[in-house]
């Protein structure tokens, strides 16, 4: 197998209308990456699903998302705002669970647009210590991040318990992890201790999607992944998802997307 190396392994920022660079399937497909994420929305809205739960976002809502953590998001209409990619190696204190912020203050709004403008200069400026510079400035937006979460925990009102929500997040770890393994609905559902059919009512519940298609959608975003992105022949990429047989990714694959997989990669 020959892997397309990333060449982008500290940190950077990237616009958020580029993500979706080559497809809307690279932001609304459910995956996880390797390092933690920040997306600071600050025109549009859309939905947006973190570890089986989805919330809708619009504009100055900051979301922090830790590494290993699956998570799409839609856009509805034109979105702009900022996705920053702190790195595998970013040495900062950063959450390890998921948060949703929603930031009404126009000082906060002003003060992590300006940590996040001198980022991208440092970056985009060359000169020497450029990176340790960003790196700095990312520190002090990990500092605003933890600064609203406990403006956001003192301000929020107390919640019971929600048995669906806790479900959906188990399901979600459980799915990152052995996404590749060729399990159905019914093993997750049993290794959860319960049954298919409570599973995909929590999963509704919490995300509006039942699990089946949340697993499909996790599967379906690592085939595109892989065939765009490495040059492993079909059926290693059908064997190392699970499948059973190549056949039979290939009319997965062709049903969900309309292409076969060496359509897909030919044009991409």
């Amino acid at each position: 197998m020959t892997i397309i190396p990333d060449p982008t392994t500290g940190p950077r920022l990237v616009l958020i209308p580029r993500l979706a660079a080559g497809g809307r399937w690279r932001v609304e497909a459910m995956r996880s990456l390797r390092e933690p994420l920040l997306l600071w929305f600050t025109q549009g809205s859309g939905r947006i699903t973190i570890a089986g739960t989805t919330r809708g976002y619009g504009a100055h809502n900051a979301v922090f998302i830790p590494a290993g953590t699956m998570h799409g998001f839609e856009m509805m209409g034109r979105v702009f705002g900022t996705a920053v990619f702190f790195g595998r190696q970013h040495g900062l204190e950063l959450p390890d669970t998921p948060l949703h912020l929603r930031i009404r203050e126009n000082a906060a709004q002003q003060e992590l647009g300006a940590l996040l403008d001198n980022a991208q200069r440092e970056l985009e400026g060359g000169r020497p210590g450029a990176e340790r510079a960003a790196t700095h400035y990312l520190g002090l937006a990990a500092v605003w991040i933890d600064r609203q979460r406990a403006r956001a925990e003192q301000e929020a009102a107390p919640e019971g318990a929600d048995a669906s929500r806790r479900l959906a997040e188990r399901f979600a770890r459980l799915l990152e992890r052995d996404y590749r393994s060729g399990m159905g609905v019914a093993e997750f559902a049993a290794a959860l201790g319960v049954t298919p059919t409570h599973l995909t009512r929590a999963c509704k519940a919490a995300s509006g999607r039942s699990a089946h298609a949340i697993l499909q959608d996790r599967v379906l975003f690592e085939a595109r992944r892989m065939l765009v992105e490495t040059r492993m022949p079909v059926k290693r990429v059908a064997e190392s998802l699970g499948y059973a047989s190549a056949a039979y990714f290939t009319r997965n694959f062709h049903m969900r997307t309309g292409q076969t997989p060496s359509d897909f990669r030919r044009r991409n």
